[in-house]
């Protein structure tokens, strides 16, 4: 008796976890151009009450400075980087032109429909490139991907929105984006949606750090506080659980605040804000990147990333356990000096070698396990004279997580 009452809780408790996963959903939103001194300075009610209830922290864009990853610090270099967890040497989104996306390294919102075909989603946005070209609404290239319901194209109706020197028109349309994600949320919620607002960035553009970008700023709060009731309602009603996460795509120059793209540490430096505790071992103690928001939204919505998908990904999540962070690889004489930094004491960490990028043009990489040592080590050694090549992509596979690095040798 006591054994089928054990075997009845068990299954009464999966069913609830499995429901509970059902119901979770993310909405992030990509608010244009606005450092991280801005925000911090500034009196914003809404976002700092979300922030307090979850978390906040400095971001960065930019990928590593001075290697083979390094980022531009521009609009749709940073959204495709949150997008498909990746760098500009992988998602091939070097500019605003987007004129070849490698859709090879896929975006979260692929992902989750390929895994939960009946789930739903969505994109409210100031600028239609990010869903015909970003995402890849419709294309071949993307297997003919489709969000559910999309709010966007505004700025191409001149006859409603005017194009007005000062730009007031597309605050009009940023509250018009906003009004669609309200009304959608409160009665048929995406389980993933996103919502892009660039008028911060124009005023950035026209004015630099001034009033006019501050008051640009102090109506995004307001935008934001509208976003979050319509979430909190959700919650409330149907049950749900909700990541929410605000971020930008880039901060500004120093001089002026009127520029950027450039790797200087204004430019580089953003921001999270998210109702979630963002706050595993790697989000406390290292900076986050806007390539982290990916994963984090993937586990959040119990999302298998493929293998050969998961060894591609630069980012980390930033919730539940992480075992490494901070790979560095060095080529010294036939050898490929390996290291990492331990977050955990227990378990081993796998280093498997390629010689190829085959993964770029949708073929398989052939890796090859070389090391397998203690994760608390934090290196390995991994002699290479008898497979000489120009170039290598080395993967740590930890118990909780994976890390990537490419590596040209001297010549």
């Amino acid at each position: 008796m006591i054994k089928k009452l054990s075997v009845a809780v068990l299954v009464v408790a999966m069913s609830l976890n499995i429901q509970a996963q059902t119901r979770n959903k993310t909405l992030y939103v990509i608010a244009d151009g606005i450092p991280a001194d801005v925000l911090e300075r500034l009196d914003l009610p809404n976002i700092k009450r979300i922030a307090k209830e979850g978390s906040y922290s400095r971001m960065h864009v930019g990928g590593d400075k001075g290697t083979y990853n390094q980022t531009p610090t521009i609009s749709a270099v940073g959204y495709n980087s949150l997008l498909t967890g990746t760098w500009v040497n992988k998602h091939n989104v070097p500019d605003n032109d987007i004129k070849e996306p490698n859709y090879n390294y896929p975006t979260i919102f692929k992902l989750l429909k390929d895994q939960y075909p009946q789930k739903k989603t969505a994109i409210f946005s100031s600028w239609t490139d990010n869903r015909t070209k970003l995402l890849g609404y419709d294309l071949p290239a993307t297997g003919n991907f489709k969000v559910n319901k999309y709010f966007d194209g505004y700025e191409l109706d001149t006859a409603r929105y005017k194009h007005d020197r000062v730009k007031n028109y597309m605050h009009l349309i940023d509250e018009q984006v906003i009004s669609d994600a309200v009304v959608t949320l409160k009665t048929d919620a995406p389980d993933l949606s996103w919502v892009y607002l660039e008028y911060t960035d124009d005023m950035g553009h026209m004015y630099g750090d001034s009033p006019q970008m501050e008051v640009a700023v102090k109506m995004l709060d307001e935008q934001i506080g509208k976003l979050y009731a319509a979430v909190e309602l959700r919650k409330k009603q149907h049950k749900e659980n909700w990541l929410f996460i605000i971020t930008t795509d880039h901060g500004r120059d120093e001089k002026t605040g009127k520029g950027h793209g450039g790797q200087s540490t204004r430019q580089r430096t953003t921001w999270v804000v998210s109702n979630q505790k963002l706050a595993n071992k790697y989000a406390t103690y290292y900076q986050p990147a806007i390539v982290d928001i990916m994963p984090t939204i993937a586990r959040f919505m119990n999302i298998t990333l493929p293998l050969k998908v998961a060894q591609e990904i630069d980012g980390i999540p930033m919730i539940g356990a992480v075992s490494i962070t901070n790979a560095n690889v060095n080529y010294i004489q036939g050898n490929i000096d390996v290291s990492w930094t331990a977050l955990e004491n227990t378990g081993s960490v796998k280093v498997w070698l390629t010689t190829t990028n085959n993964f770029k043009a949708s073929s398989k990489d052939d890796y090859k396990l070389v090391a397998e040592v203690p994760l608390a080590d934090g290196h390995a050694l991994i002699g290479v004279k008898h497979s000489q090549s120009s170039f290598y992509k080395i993967v740590l596979e930890a118990p909780n997580n994976m890390l990537n690095r490419w590596l040209e040798t001297p010549k």
